[in-house]
């Protein structure tokens, strides 16, 4: 007799606990394999290698390039990252040139293709030189030295005369009496203007190794952004006023100069900003990427002008979605570039008299951040970013459909869980469309709500993409690791949107572009992701700012605050910072005493009496962009006005953010102490000020190290 298979009535209590095991199991393996997978620690952090900048061989077979490796914190003498020569070509066999202890930059091919030329200090250099190591490799001869650093340099089309930028070598009477004790500096005045210098550099010269026969160029101001003609003799390049900071942003004009009368031949109007100048290959224009008026806060037009002068065209023009931030001839009628577009990028091409462009490559995992081109215009090499690494190099052929991975300078990577991530749109209260970056809590459970902590982008005039988002001051991964959402707003006067959308924050400085920041919570909030009681917000210089603003003025709505190298008294800011033309043309649009209510009801330090968020405040000692004294003063208010927990520490020789190993893992170890504390832990009074700065061995829960000392472990 056949068996007969009589299917049981499935009742609704036997469905939800059917499928309460389904989700036990998945989320048992979730956590197993989260578990096999190491979790990003601050100390990981501090171990990741970048592409810092590349240049393709004219002949389009290799790329050379600067890797960043930073130094281990506790081992070794402390300081900045070093940064070694590498070449790969486009099978991917990556070859060390220059590496170890060494600090390499200026990266060029000599126009010849036969060797890579470099700047650096080496050996018994008292002054950072021009090197060339041969292409198929062995030892850097040492072809140029000067009495003072060597800042940047052009190649002749011959290879014969080296164009650079140095300052003047002070006298000996000047040397002997700093030597004893007379080195004052007289504010803004004593700063040394960078000149142009033409030398010598053939076989026979090169043997010397000296540019005591260099020509210094007669012209008015400070250099910068030097490019030598592939035609003939000719220079172009920046001059500002003086070299101060602001005249370097707001104040320089860009000019062709003869290189060998050593006079300006051309005068080009740029209009504002400018950034990278590109000749074309016939020597007969330049590419400049530049703002479209002298109130647009980021250079980001493409704009072309015939070398002879004249007004630039703006190429793209009707285009106003995003920014181009690398450029590159393909030919001479042709011109590549990289553009950010909301929170990706694309690589197009447009004719040198405008009119439509053509989008060549639009990655939709890969964020681009430069670019390099052959001599041929056939093969492009970019560096770009993901959300599972840091930035690396990729190539293609003109016309390929996608980019291909060229390096991988942390393939420890492939070992660590890391958190979902995507672009969150949402509406801001007055009906703008804006967008932002979520890193979701790895291992996120359905109906659950999580601790949330804000990164604020500085400028504004910068922008979050769909890439690679953590760093000793971005938690990103590492916070996702432990329980946190992170998101990353692009609020308006943001770039990556066009000129219009960011200038929306001019005038307006902690107005609705901060509303921008809470309209982002609730967003996240009503999606049932967040817990509206335990955000945190955190950011680095406009958004230190945005930190500090959100732990007074919107104290209600921020449960911890991490405010570094930022803003805290507008009045103040304007007298001390190095950037005052700017802060006028591009952010405020109008002087202190032209509104002394307006700038100072915009200052957090304003707005302390409504303080209740707990604030650790982080700032350089030598930071000239935002003094130290922004912090001390919002400090020095919040201990004598209220009861609200805070906590100030200063960086010995820091500047506008931490450059040494031992600075930003103290960083990180930091602020991710402070937002487990007050979002996680116990809150209340600080957590002790004393770090364990030892990296912990792998625990068995997958995590590579504790945070920080006597620190809650993850909920």
């Amino acid at each position: 007799m056949r068996e007969r298979y009589v299917r049981p009535m499935l009742t609704l209590g036997h469905v939800a606990r059917l499928a309460a095991l389904v989700a036990a199991m998945l989320l048992t393996a979730s956590a197993a394999l989260v578990e096999a997978q190491r979790l990003l620690s601050p100390h990981d952090v501090a171990r990741l290698r970048t592409v810092g900048s590349a240049v393709m061989a004219p002949d389009g077979s290799a790329v050379a390039f600067v890797r960043t490796v930073p130094r281990t914190p506790l081992q070794g003498a402390d300081g900045a990252a070093w940064t070694e020569l590498h070449v790969v070509d486009l099978d991917g066999r990556d070859q060390p040139f220059v590496t170890g202890e060494v600090n390499v930059g200026g990266v060029a091919w000599t126009p010849d293709g036969s060797g890579i030329s470099f700047l650096a200090r080496r050996g018994s250099d008292e002054r950072r030189s021009l090197y060339v190591i041969p292409r198929s490799g062995g030892e850097a001869r040492k072809i140029l030295g000067h009495q003072t650093d060597i800042a940047e340099y052009a190649w002749s089309p011959d290879a014969r005369r080296v164009a650079f930028l140095a300052v003047d070598a002070k006298s000996r009477e000047q040397q002997e009496l700093e030597r004893k004790g007379f080195n004052q500096i007289i504010y803004e005045e004593s700063a040394q203007p960078m000149r142009v210098w033409v030398a010598d550099v053939s076989l026979e010269a090169a043997a010397r190794a000296t540019t005591a026969d260099a020509r210094r160029l007669d012209l008015p101001g400070s250099a910068s952004t030097l490019r030598w003609s592939p035609v003939g003799a000719r220079l172009a390049l920046a001059l500002a006023p003086t070299a101060s900071v602001d005249d370097s942003y707001v104040g320089k004009k860009l000019y062709v100069v003869d290189a060998d009368a050593g006079r300006i031949a051309a005068s080009i109007d740029t209009n504002g900003k400018f950034g990278d100048v590109v000749w074309s290959p016939d020597g007969t224009h330049l590419a400049v990427i530049a703002a479209s008026d002298p109130n647009d806060p980021m250079e980001g037009r493409l704009m072309v002008v015939p070398a002879a002068g004249g007004p630039p065209r703006d190429l793209l023009a009707g285009w106003d979605d995003g920014h181009v931030h690398a450029v590159a001839w393909r030919d001479s009628e042709t011109v590549a570039f990289l553009a950010s577009q909301g929170v990706g990028a694309f690589l197009g091409e447009v004719k040198r008299t405008g009119g439509a462009f053509e989008r060549r490559l639009a990655p939709s995992d890969l964020v681009g951040i430069g670019m390099t081109v052959s001599r041929d215009g056939m093969r492009v090499a970019v560096i770009a970013d993901s959300a599972r690494h840091p930035a690396e190099l990729f190539t293609a052929q003109f016309g390929e459909p996608r980019l291909r991975r060229l390096t991988d300078g942390n393939p420890w990577l492939s070992g660590f869980a890391f958190a979902p991530q995507e672009n969150v749109r949402h509406r801001a209260r007055d009906g703008l469309e804006l967008d932002g970056i979520l890193i979701r809590p790895l291992n996120e459970q359905p109906g659950r709500r999580y601790p949330l902590i804000l990164v604020v982008h500085g400028g504004p005039e910068a922008h979050y993409s769909n890439g690679w988002l953590t760093g000793y001051s971005s938690p990103g991964q590492m916070a996702a690791a432990r329980g946190f959402a992170v998101f990353h707003p692009n609020y308006r006067g943001s770039t990556g949107r066009g000129v219009a959308f960011s200038k929306l924050s001019q005038a307006d400085a902690a107005g609705k572009e901060f509303d921008d920041l809470v309209d982002g919570v609730d967003h996240l909030v009503a999606m049932g992701l967040v817990d509206g009681a335990r955000v945190g917000v955190t950011g680095g210089s406009y958004g230190g700012y945005a930190s500090a603003w959100g732990a007074t003025r919107y104290s209600d709505r921020f449960a911890a605050s991490v405010m570094f190298v930022g803003i805290s008294d507008n009045i103040s800011k304007f007298g001390t910072s190095d950037i005052p033309n700017e802060l006028n043309k591009v952010h405020h649009r109008k002087w202190p005493w032209e509104d002394w209510t307006y700038f100072l009801e915009r200052s957090p330090i304003y707005h302390v009496d409504k303080a209740r968020t707990p604030l650790l405040i982080l700032h350089g000692t030598d930071d000239p962009r935002v003094p130290p004294g922004q912090s001390m003063e919002l400090y020095r208010h919040l201990k004598v006005r209220t009861q609200t927990p805070v906590r100030l520490v200063l960086y010995p020789g820091e500047g506008h953010g931490n450059r040494r190993a031992a600075s930003r893992l103290d960083y990180s170890l930091r602020m991710m102490q402070w937002m487990e504390h007050y979002l996680k832990g116990p809150g209340g009074a600080p957590p002790p000020y004393e770090l364990s700065y030892e990296e912990a061995k792998p625990a068995g829960d997958g995590s590579s190290g504790q945070i920080g000392a006597n620190q809650p472990r993850n909920e």
